[in-house]
């Protein structure tokens, strides 16, 4: 063996030492492009200290490196070896994750999704979640709809992001909820959860959070209860809690980190405005559609994720959620076409070849959201075609047409929004205000809408910031 081979190996036995001291931790990191904070580096150490324990919480306030901080983790991890290793984040952080491991860390990952998981099985893997070369990315409700497969893997790691999502899994006796399957499916693995509010309303949010974790740590949810909730001496409660939490937990707040985060300071301004009549009977009018129980216009299978989306729509603008109403409108319309020609009775008759009612260029984050309300990505059973019911509701769909239809041209009437004239002198303050505290002049106005982007776009050039506009969303093909 050569001296160079000999330094080589020396080098990668090295790497595959725990990461428990700050020696250890070194190595994995060396190569990586980050600029390390003390506190992330502790809190690294602090997942990375006792191979034995069952999982960490790392609670630091947000805007400290949470992502930081497990990235560390997972280098580490990778370093030793230990690669079997799965991230469960909210659908619309799959890609800002996997985008940082690779370009901070070096770190080869890929986001499952129902496509890449058709995909993979047709190359030959039968269980797409076992990788051994790459960190696997999914959603919560991708996770539980895939339970199963994720169980049947002996994880060397999972990592949950913003994961008070998990924190009343306590109350889910029989597994049923979706933090109970996640819950169950990753079992025994090394755990790593990540949240900025591990509680908010109640102790037994943070019950719930440790139970994942180690359901041992504090036994049975009624000797909590006795322990920590009833408990009336507040001192003694919090000496307690803080006895038991502190192997398990760790939290970094802001003023325990400003001699070395410069945080700059928020000047908050506010800019009122009314919404004109039009614009108020729109929103009542919509928002009163959406509360009915039954709605023949909005498929059983996507009618929570086309009302959120519809209000998010309708709250951006009246231009944003125009285009929508039209496709319902058309939806309606074909629905009545075919009952006519007594051709099909399907209640899924849409013009998105993913079946979806609402268009990318509507609402540019639908694909992400829609993976966090169908975990299958297939239309479910709760359309039915049986003939009672189906006559029952073609008697609805015209008076829903009509009223979609009022809507539609209510929406199309109204060429002016009252927020928008509002930003002309907001924008003029905030900007003014900048140039006096000797900042650039600059400003990021953040929109739900494509559609509403573009009405911005003409409504500050015909004010006087005309070839001073970039546009930038999640296609960035604008030539603005």
């Amino acid at each position: 063996m050569t001296p160079y081979h000999s330094k080589y190996w020396a080098n990668q036995l090295t790497l595959r030492r725990d990461g428990g001291s700050i020696e250890n931790l070194t190595g994995s990191i060396a190569g990586s492009r980050v600029d390390l904070n003390p506190h992330q580096v502790d809190a690294a150490l602090f997942a990375l200290r006792s191979p034995l324990s069952r999982g960490v919480i790392l609670a630091d306030e947000v805007g400290l490196g949470k992502t930081i901080e497990a990235g560390i983790v997972l280098a580490q991890s990778w370093a030793s070896r230990r690669r079997r290793i799965l991230l469960i984040l909210p659908a619309t952080l799959r890609n800002q994750w996997q985008q940082e491991l690779e370009e901070k860390f070096f770190l080869p990952s890929v986001v499952l999704d129902g496509t890449m998981l058709k995909k993979l099985r047709k190359a030959g893997q039968e269980n797409p979640f076992l990788q051994e070369d790459r960190i696997v990315i999914c959603s919560y409700h991708f996770a539980a709809s895939r339970r199963a497969l994720i169980a049947s893997v002996p994880w060397d790691q999972v990592v949950i992001d913003e994961a008070h999502r998990m924190r009343n899994v306590y109350k889910d006796r029989n597994g049923n909820s979706m933090a109970g399957k996640i819950s169950e499916a990753i079992g025994p693995a090394h755990k790593l959860l990540l949240t900025a509010t591990p509680l908010q309303n109640s102790l037994m949010e943070l019950y719930g959070l440790v139970s994942v974790i180690d359901p041992h740590v504090f036994g049975d949810a009624a000797s909590f209860q006795d322990q920590f909730v009833r408990n009336t001496n507040e001192n003694q409660r919090n000496r307690m809690l803080k006895q038991r939490m502190d192997p398990v937990c760790i939290r970094t707040l802001r003023s325990q980190v400003g001699e070395y985060v410069p945080y700059t300071s928020r000047i908050p301004i506010t800019q009122d405005f009314t919404p004109s009549d039009a614009e108020q009977r729109l929103y009542d009018s919509v928002s009163a559609f959406l509360q009915r129980e039954t709605l023949v216009s909005l498929p059983a299978s996507q009618r929570q994720l086309v009302t959120l989306v519809l209000r998010k729509l309708l709250a951006s603008s009246t231009f944003a959620i125009s285009a929508t109403l039209r496709r319902l409108v058309d939806r309606l319309r074909t629905m009545i076409a075919e009952a006519e020609q007594q051709a099909s009775n399907s209640l899924e008759a849409d013009d998105d070849e993913d079946g979806l009612l609402v268009k990318e260029s509507d609402f540019s984050s639908i694909r992400s959201i829609a993976d966090e309300w169908d975990d299958n990505g297939n239309p479910s059973n709760d359309d039915t075609n049986d003939e009672g019911e189906t006559a029952a509701q073609s008697q609805n769909i015209q008076s829903e047409l009509d009223e979609l239809l009022s809507f539609s041209r209510l929406a199309d009437s109204i060429q002016e929004n009252a927020k928008g004239n509002a930003l002309i002198p907001a924008l003029a303050t905030a900007l003014k205000k900048a140039t006096d505290l000797g900042a650039q002049r600059k400003a990021v106005i953040f929109t739900e809408s494509r559609r509403t982007q573009d009405y911005l776009f003409t409504l500050l050039s015909d004010h006087g910031y005309a070839g001073e506009i970039a546009l930038m969303n999640g296609e960035n093909d604008d030539e603005n």
